[in-house]
């Protein structure tokens, strides 16, 4: 069965080809960072355009690198929720049309559970039950799974997501966006233990997680305590005074600390429920210390370590088009009265 994926959640436009739910045929991602690099983040109504002149070219070019044509497709699988409303609109009217135009069933996704099931892709299943961290610039959750369909939610931010810490520190430290690669760049000729930044505790047995706190003590450490109150408080220096070896230094302490955030709670999730897995996806995925921190927290629980390949951890129509094999393959179709969702529990429904 092959699978037509359509991705635009975000500001990545993907189209992707997948037989069954793992092995993909193609994977065409065309990228936006470069029109919204002078604002530091994502501009929804940019996005939105941009997916718009995108979608047909990437559609077409997923076919010719699969080697197939329309009428080759079984199903037509799009990513629905969450994301940008007008970004979602895009991928969900294109798979609409194609589903009616080729009478093929038409499969809504969730995005984050998507994620959770790209460490699957071109690679062997992946064993259940399974703690899952997905962690991406606008989402840091942790998840217990039995199947791929459904998650149960353990914890997540409380307010910004790992990734978008990620992005505000590259922007801080004058590294560049994302932040993500920017920042590991950066931390490569830096030492971790230069400054010391916190780790957020929160309250009892939670699982959440918290990163405003380490964005705002990187700003302090950055530029120093603001002076004066309200609108007269000035910060004694600006990014630009600091050294080379200041701003790696300050990259370094952020990364360790940040990673270190995300294993705490991983670690504790580890503890307190059984799992033979242990899976990851999302951008931030992408970050070679975390994933080395990763492997040595699966030894220590004696769990298969499962992260999706760095060209699957970032937004992509392979992950929408394996999962929604499954949800064909499970009677889970969608119709034409599919909508985009800006917002959608990870765990009230499966796609």
């Amino acid at each position: 069965m092959l699978t037509l994926g359509i991705e635009s959640s975000c500001d990545e436009t993907a189209a992707a080809v997948v037989h069954g739910d793992r092995d993909v045929r193609s994977s065409i991602v065309a990228t936006q960072h470069e029109l919204h690099v002078p604002y530091a983040g994502v501009v929804p109504e940019i996005a939105s355009r941009r997916h718009l002149e995108c979608i047909t070219p990437v559609i077409d070019e997923a076919l010719r690198t699969a080697g197939v044509t329309f009428d080759d497709l079984n199903a037509i699988a799009v990513g629905h929720a969450p994301g940008l409303i007008g970004s979602l609109l895009i991928g969900v009217s294109a798979a609409k049309a194609l589903a009616w135009s080729l009478d093929v069933p038409l499969m809504g996704v969730h995005h984050l559970l998507a994620h959770l099931h790209a460490p699957a892709l071109d690679n062997e299943p992946i064993q259940y039950p399974a703690i899952g961290l997905l962690a991406s610039g606008g989402h840091t959750t942790l998840t217990l799974q039995h199947e791929p369909m459904h998650a149960t939610v353990l914890g997540q931010t409380i307010d910004d997501a790992v990734g978008e810490a990620f992005d505000k520190a590259g922007t801080l430290l004058g590294a560049g966006y994302p932040g993500g690669p920017a920042i590991e760049r950066l931390a490569q000729r830096g030492r971790e233990d230069a400054i010391r930044l916190p780790i957020a505790r929160i309250r009892g047995d939670s699982l959440d997680f918290s990163f405003a706190g380490l964005k705002t003590a990187l700003l302090y450490a950055a530029r120093g305590t603001p002076v004066g109150r309200g609108r007269e408080a000035r910060f004694p220096r600006d990014v630009d005074s600091l050294s080379d070896d200041m701003r790696a230094d300050l990259a370094a302490s952020f990364q360790w600390t940040a990673v270190q955030s995300l294993i705490r709670q991983v670690d504790a999730a580890m503890e307190q429920h059984e799992a033979q897995s242990l899976i990851g996806g999302g951008g931030v995925l992408c970050n070679t210390r975390l994933r080395q921190e990763l492997e040595q927290l699966a030894q220590r629980h004696q769990v298969d370590l499962r992260i999706a390949a760095p060209k699957y951890c970032v937004d992509n129509a392979a992950m929408i088009a394996g999962l929604g094999h499954i949800a064909c393959a499970q009677g889970h179709h969608s119709d034409l009265t599919l909508q985009a969702r800006a917002r959608l529990n990870l765990d009230a429904q499966g796609c």
